[in-house]
């Protein structure tokens, strides 16, 4: 299995970026993604995630995030998506994009997740 993360970049405050987490070696449409970010000293934390087909889809935003991100899935083609806008000083971290089949109550643990991407960089410049 191999999830791979891209689109990270820098950006000012106020700009956009979108990530992309392409996967392999696992049926995608069954597993739940998740965002996570990690800052510089900073504990990794919860951004979003998008259950897989048995979850509906639903999706869970960090309120931090909440308004101005948006998590999506293409399950025919494997991957998924974090939209981010209105971004701020403060988002920047590195962005690792998960995969697993959590319950709901842990879906905002790191240790719920199977599979992780290698990280992408997303710097905002205030």
């Amino acid at each position: 299995v191999q999830l791979q993360a891209s689109g990270g970049g820098l950006v000012q405050a106020g700009g956009s970026l979108r990530l992309s987490c392409a996967s392999s070696g696992l049926t995608f449409s069954q597993y739940t993604i998740a965002w996570f970010r990690q800052a510089p000293g900073k504990e990794r934390e919860f951004v979003v995630s998008i259950r897989g087909s048995g979850g509906g889809g639903t999706s869970i935003y960090a309120h931090s995030v909440r308004g101005r991100f948006a998590i999506s899935r293409d399950n025919a083609k494997n991957t998924g998506y974090l939209q981010m806008n209105s971004l701020k000083f403060e988002d920047t971290a590195v962005y690792f994009c998960a995969a697993g089949r959590p319950i709901l109550s842990s879906i905002r643990q790191t240790d719920a997740y199977q599979y992780w991407g290698q990280g992408t960089q997303v710097t905002v410049s205030s």
